[in-house]
């Protein structure tokens, strides 16, 4: 009988199945567990175990070792000693640190990004934002948080100063995590209304301030849509410990 931890691990594996028989790179399998994160496939608490992984991509373990340490340093996975490797689960506390940094840092990439994309640019980050409100509209929901996530990507690689861009494509990433974690049911993660088309063409028109201040707003209203309520559930001990009759 298959067991739950059996079931993670095969959810793992499907999100993960290399897409050809090359053999793997430890770069490689660090952008494959990277991207399934990033687009919510592997879910938060994910297992990653070393076995498993080695021979889905068909490589010793020493690699997989490689690819998981660059991941836990990069707050993608939690690593401790002798237990296995997972896909991290900010707790509460944390998830709102990470919102918080990262209006700060995304509020001064758009400043400093408004005005800056050459047409050819511009035309790819309007492509971007077309094609999540159609994957939006026709429900098709992977698609959908990809492309979300793309626009803030493309806009942290594409800002004057690349330090800040590492910075927010690392808080990306993890707000990614926050939100496959806490997310209320029927949550349409990080789509809000026009916010994209909206910021797109601020940037557009050079108005760094309006974009900073749009983002600001973008991100404080995804953060309310998490259910991030610290409270204990009630407990019904009459109803759970009540001896039979």
């Amino acid at each position: 009988m298959a067991t739950d931890s059996d079931s993670g691990n095969t959810n793992a594996a499907r999100a993960l199945a290399p897409d050809s028989h090359r053999k793997a790179s430890d770069q490689s399998i660090y952008e494959a567990i990277y991207e399934a994160v990033l687009t919510q496939r592997l879910p938060p608490g994910s297992r990653l175990p070393e076995v498993a992984l080695s021979e889905l991509f068909g490589v010793s373990r020493s690699i997989i070792r490689k690819a998981l340490t660059r991941l836990a340093s990069d707050h993608v996975i939690e690593q401790r000693p002798n237990q296995m490797a997972m896909v991290a689960r900010p707790g509460v506390d944390e998830t709102r640190q990470i919102f918080a940094a990262r209006r700060l840092v995304e509020g001064e990439v758009m400043r400093l990004t408004a005005g800056t994309l050459n047409k050819t640019r511009l035309q790819e980050l309007k492509r971007l934002v077309k094609e999540e409100k159609s994957a939006h509209q026709s429900g098709r929901d992977q698609d959908r948080v990809h492309c979300s996530m793309e626009v803030h990507r493309f806009l942290a690689r594409h800002c004057p100063n690349q330090v800040l861009g590492q910075m927010m494509r690392e808080l990306v990433l993890r707000t990614s995590i926050v939100i496959a974690l806490y997310k209320s049911p029927g949550m349409s993660a990080c789509f809000l209304g026009d916010d994209h088309a909206r910021l797109a063409e601020l940037i557009s028109q050079g108005k760094g301030d309006q974009a900073a201040a749009l983002a600001h707003r973008h991100l404080c209203a995804l953060e309310e849509l998490l259910d991030l309520n610290e409270a204990d559930p009630a407990i019904d001990l009459a109803r759970i410990l009540r001896p039979e009759a």
